[in-house]
């Protein structure tokens, strides 16, 4: 016998009268239960209540009634009353494919481009600067695997009693013709196929209001991933995903972002200590060299661990609080292994001549 004649014809009522207005998936579960049947039977039935994914108003009236009171009312934070244009950042040194990110957002042409790299290269730091260069408006969404449809374009909120639309990110950034950063989006599930249409340079039509999104001009996609969408062959990045490859082929072109040559560094952590009141040249410039040698050992196999330009500064931020040269590098060390780090240690005792492994601070050897 079919689920839907086990449901009595007032379920409606009998869930309000059981769990209130507003209910979640666990409610439905429970009343699935009841009745023996599946959730996905209730949960259809209840279509026309749902106000997001997991969630439903029993206030509402069935058919379209939704929609016309959803359409009537304002998104939750007026769009006008944001400014989202970056700040310049001081510290900030232009280096890899800085320039031609620039270019691609100061052209106002639509270009969608992918850029990959290893951990902490800037990637992302890359493009929030370039737009704040440009004087442009800038929406970055931290893509995971739970990242869905309702996360990118929107959903209807309860607000107040009162069903309202919320725009998501992408929605904000079409008609804002701001620049959209999709970052780590090797993280994502195939959910992100929503996106096909907008990669494209089209506009969006919103399926749950009937309204269609136009692309205003200047509008852009970035997005940035450690991998070139085809997973991590090495399992260095666990949680990367294999992305469908027509989304792939939706990006104009992949740039390659790697990390900066020795004298870019120093200039980097130069920078980044001179803002902390802490600039000592003699230690940027050993920190520079000895994280270059460690790339490319690990680029022969030698070393299964990298420095990144991110790890180097938080390095730096150590040494303006302890200022001892070896704590702020073996703070900033003990997440590797303890074979990887006692290795890097060393390295950076025979690079740098006045450091002592041993050095006391305190009484106590660090």
């Amino acid at each position: 016998m079919p689920f839907e004649r086990k449901l009595p014809v007032n379920f409606v009522d009998e869930l309000r009268d059981e769990f209130g207005n507003n209910i979640d998936a666990s409610h439905v579960k429970k009343f699935a239960t009841k009745y023996s049947v599946g959730y996905a039977t209730v949960s259809r039935k209840l279509k026309n209540f749902q106000v997001k994914k997991g969630t439903w108003n029993l206030t509402v009236q069935e058919g379209r009634e939704i929609l016309t009171k959803a359409l009537s009312a304002p998104s939750v934070i007026p769009s006008v009353q944001q400014n989202l244009i970056p700040e310049v950042v001081d510290t900030f040194v232009p280096f890899g494919n800085f320039s031609d990110v620039k270019k691609i957002i100061q052209s106002g042409i639509f270009y969608p481009a992918f850029i990959t790299g290893l951990s902490g290269n800037g990637k992302t730091f890359s493009v929030e600067q370039a737009c704040a260069k440009a004087n442009r408006e800038l929406i970055r969404v931290n893509i995971s695997i739970e990242t869905d449809e309702d996360d990118l374009i929107g959903g209807f909120r309860l607000v107040d009693g009162n069903t309202v639309w919320h725009n998501g990110p992408v929605i904000e950034a079409l008609e804002r013709g701001a620049i959209l950063l999709l970052d780590e989006v090797d993280l994502a599930s195939n959910k992100i196929l929503c996106l096909q249409s907008v990669l494209e340079g089209k506009g969006l039509f919103l399926k749950k209001t009937g309204r269609y999104i136009e692309r205003r001009s200047g509008f852009n996609i970035f997005a940035t991933a450690n991998t070139k969408g085809k997973g991590s062959e090495d399992g260095r990045f666990i949680g990367t995903n294999v992305l469908n490859e027509a989304f792939l082929e939706r990006f104009a072109l992949t740039f390659e972002q790697d990390y900066p040559t020795v004298a870019t560094e120093t200039k980097i952590l130069e920078k980044a200590s001179a803002s902390l009141a802490v600039l000592d040249k003699d230690f940027c410039a050993n920190l520079a060299n000895w994280a270059d040698i460690i790339r490319r050992t690990f680029n022969d196999g030698g070393v299964d661990e990298v420095i990144s330009t991110r790890r180097l500064v938080h390095i730096v931020r150590a040494f303006a609080i302890w200022n001892n040269r070896m704590k702020a590098i073996k703070v900033c060390t003990n997440r590797f292994d303890d074979e990887t780090k006692q290795s890097f240690l060393e390295l950076y005792d025979k690079i740098d001549e006045d450091v002592n492994p041993n050095e006391v601070e305190n009484g106590e050897t660090v």
